[in-house]
């Protein structure tokens, strides 16, 4: 049995307060009054902040290192998953995203974590998309993109974590930014929301 990770249960305490807000969007989809166009929503919403932090973490020295970034790249599955929904490139092209960049590290795996968070609700809100939105099942690409791979891929993130995570400086580090980048997800959400709903 694989030893839980120090840091993913230090950042889990510590960025607790975000959760809600930041799964909130995903949990909603699961009202039984659920349509088509929020599932396009969250999905705009999303990518504005997931493809711009890909490309941060690809660029960030060091990472790569850490991390297996090839299997966790999702935000073009997301492109994918809007195309089969009806919005064509140039639209998709257009979609607002969020800035991001990191200058370590340490930094880059606290923001890596509010995504990987987000997985772990992925799987149970695609299955019950699948059910009340016929054309979820052809465009879950980015929420099945874990199927059977998740708690892998949790733990090995939780590995890449205690490995940069050596000193208590490097641990403070990562939490502030697992704090800043939550607070910067919800922000982003927040912004986003009038945009989504006339946009699409």
């Amino acid at each position: 049995m694989q030893r839980l990770s120090r840091t993913l249960i230090r950042l889990n305490l510590a960025t607790r307060q975000y959760h809600a807000p930041a799964d909130a969007g995903w949990l909603d989809l699961r009202r039984p009054t659920v349509a088509r166009q929020d599932y396009i929503e969250q999905l705009i919403k999303v990518y504005g902040f997931e493809a711009p932090l890909e490309s941060a973490l690809r660029y960030t020295p060091g990472v790569s290192a850490l991390v297996d970034l090839r299997a966790r790249i999702r935000a073009g599955l997301i492109v994918q998953d809007l195309m089969r929904l009806g919005l064509g490139p140039g639209r998709i092209a257009g979609l607002p995203q969020r800035f991001i960049s990191f200058a370590t590290a340490a930094e880059a795996l606290g923001w890596m974590y509010v995504a990987e968070r987000a997985t772990l609700i992925h799987g149970s809100t695609r299955r019950f998309l699948t059910v009340r939105i016929p054309d979820a099942a052809g465009a879950s690409s980015y929420l099945s993109a874990y199927d059977g791979v998740a708690a892998a891929r949790w733990a090995n993130f939780g590995s890449a974590l205690d490995a940069v995570a050596q000193s208590p400086e490097v641990q403070n580090q990562v939490l502030r930014a697992a704090n800043q980048g939550f607070a910067a997800l919800c922000a982003w959400l927040a912004t986003n929301q009038a945009y989504s709903a006339v946009g699409t």
